[in-house]
């Protein structure tokens, strides 16, 4: 596999990924069950108080859904990746998989968490405003990264070793 596509697999996946998260986060689609599910408890108490109390657990069906037809949507980007990386073989297509969703996951926690949405006024749901150290919140996005984080990224990477396997 060659070393400078998957570096630039790895930028290209990071502005696609930060463009699903803007296209997800903008106007009243940050209010959706699948994007509300991904602030800390603590904002989602807030909002809840003045805003109708949904189920955004990962037992909803709502949250369910959303993080399936991610895990889908991953398996295809990241399978024409391990295809254009030259991926032969079902370890091949497992650790680029994983290792993209690594990556990807690295990338969402501390620039995408940390950095531009606890910073943006526009990503606080309505009436958490004054909720800037909420908004800072360093461990549960790191949590999340590890679990169920790893847990997607090992589903994608099986997914995509076994595509790059059959098809190849």
């Amino acid at each position: 596999m060659n070393v400078w596509v998957i570096l630039i697999e790895m930028l290209v996946f990071a502005v696609l990924f930060t463009m699903l998260v803007f296209f997800s986060y903008r106007d009243e689609q940050k209010y959706s069950i699948g994007s509300i599910h991904n602030y800390p408890p603590d904002i989602q108490e807030e909002y809840f108080k003045t805003h109708p109390r949904v189920d955004v657990s990962y037992k909803s069906k709502k949250v369910i859904l959303t993080k399936t037809f991610g895990i889908l949507f991953f398996i295809v980007i990241i399978y024409a990746c391990a295809r254009i990386a030259g991926a032969t073989t079902f370890k091949q297509g497992f650790l680029l998989g994983l290792g993209l969703m690594v990556w990807i996951g690295i990338y969402d926690t501390f620039f995408l968490d940390w950095v531009l949405f606890a910073n943006l006024p526009q990503a606080r749901l309505e009436g958490t405003e004054h909720m800037d150290e909420a908004y800072h919140q360093k461990w549960f996005h790191v949590k999340g990264m590890l679990w169920p984080g790893i847990l997607f990224a090992v589903i994608v990477g099986l997914a995509t070793g076994t595509l790059v396997a059959f098809i190849h």
